[in-house]
């Protein structure tokens, strides 16, 4: 198995894609708008509720979203990853400024 760039697949990334098939298979079976609506949510509660949901929402919303760019990494520009990484990171900075602020 390898990437479009010819470059040998981590034992790594095959495991986290194959166990990843089933629920990407069953998010690509949904309604189109359902994984925008899932993070619109999240953010919606990581920026509006108490510390105790948001924060919580906003680590859900992080790591959803760290994973759909660890599975698109192989196929996306460097643009695109720089895009991906700094939204994470974002969104964790805000995380950590929530519980800061209380």
């Amino acid at each position: 198995m390898s990437t479009s760039s010819s470059q040998p697949v981590s034992p790594l990334r095959q495991r986290v894609t194959k166990a990843s098939y089933p629920v990407v298979a069953k998010l690509h079976a949904m309604p189109k708008l359902t994984l925008p609506a899932i993070t619109l949510a999240l953010a919606l509660l990581g920026v509006f509720t108490p510390v105790a949901i948001a924060v919580p929402a906003l680590i859900v919303l992080a790591l959803l979203l760290a994973w759909l760019g660890f599975l698109s990494w192989p196929v996306v520009t460097n643009g695109q990853r720089a895009v991906r990484v700094f939204t994470v990171l974002v969104i964790v900075l805000f995380a950590v400024s929530r519980i800061a602020g209380g």
